[in-house]
């Protein structure tokens, strides 16, 4: 935004590709915003009408994601590449792609494998690990004293989302993107106490996943910090497993959503930047 506002001041058209989250935390970069850009391209469809109430010009372009992932994800192929039985019940646990994430969560995550194992026996776990993080993750792995039926993945998200019967994900874009493979999910969190308390007091809405930020209820639970807990990852995930007409209701809503978010977004991009330029 620094640099977009000196170029901006010096005469230079910008535009802002992906809006930054104001509707979710911090709403005083608005005026950041208004200052360094001329144009906002915009991820959601409801970003537009917010940014023109603080009188920032907008273009709803779509999310790049819906183009990226099948409306119907393939499972049986996924899990063929992953080498998982087609009748196979198979849970993805995703703890997040940062160090710091992999910290606090993914010996959750991990012990919460336990619990399912030890409620479910037969239950195959695939959990994709960023390359730079596979080792530490192996680690945690070991710590916890291991998990039965444990697949670690190199990458390969969106292959451990397709294959499985539900997951259970850190919050951010993989929530998205579990949403967009229509998979029902539990959305976990837990990061330092003082972070958490500073993040608390920004907080604009009552949900923190996108899947129930873009829809606009809890249609999938979220457990933050202290209820992030191993016993309670495992009761909500495992609950999806024996709600059939739930997971249904799901997966017609998260159609819904993929079709609201599907947009030819490079070009609906490129016919903003140039109306931008014609001005």
């Amino acid at each position: 935004m620094d640099l977009a506002r000196d170029l901006r001041q010096a005469g230079i058209p910008t535009v802002q590709f992906v809006c930054p989250s104001i509707w979710a935390w911090r709403p005083e970069r608005v005026e950041k915003i208004r200052q360094s850009v001329d144009h906002v391209l915009c991820l959601f469809p409801f970003e537009p009408e917010l940014l023109a109430q603080h009188g920032i010009s907008a273009t709803y372009v779509g999310h790049p994601l819906a183009q990226t992932i099948a409306r119907e994800p393939d499972r049986s192929a996924a899990r063929l590449r992953l080498g998982l039985a087609l009748d196979a019940t198979v849970v993805a646990l995703l703890p997040g792609s940062r160090a710091s994430e992999i910290q606090y969560l993914a010996p959750r995550f991990l012990q919460a494998a336990q619990h399912m194992a030890a409620q479910r026996p037969g239950l195959r776990f695939v959990l994709p690990a960023v390359p730079s993080l596979r080792q530490v993750i192996d680690r945690h792995v070991v710590q916890v004293g291991g998990v039965p039926d444990l697949q670690v993945l190199e990458g390969k998200s969106h292959d451990a989302l397709a294959a499985c019967d539900v997951s259970l994900v850190a919050s951010g874009t993989a929530t998205l993107e579990a949403a967009l493979f229509k998979r029902p999910m539990v959305i976990a969190y837990n990061m330092h106490w003082l972070s958490w308390w500073l993040m608390k007091g920004k907080k604009l809405q009552p949900w923190v996943g996108l899947p129930n930020i873009l829809c606009q209820s809890f249609v999938v639970p979220e457990l933050l910090q202290d209820k992030a807990t191993p016993d309670a990852m495992a009761h909500g995930v495992l609950a999806w497993l024996d709600q059939p007409e739930q997971v249904r209701e799901l997966t017609q809503r998260f159609t819904d959503l993929h079709d609201q978010l599907l947009r030819d977004t490079p070009t609906l991009s490129a016919h903003a930047i140039e109306s931008l330029l014609a001005r």
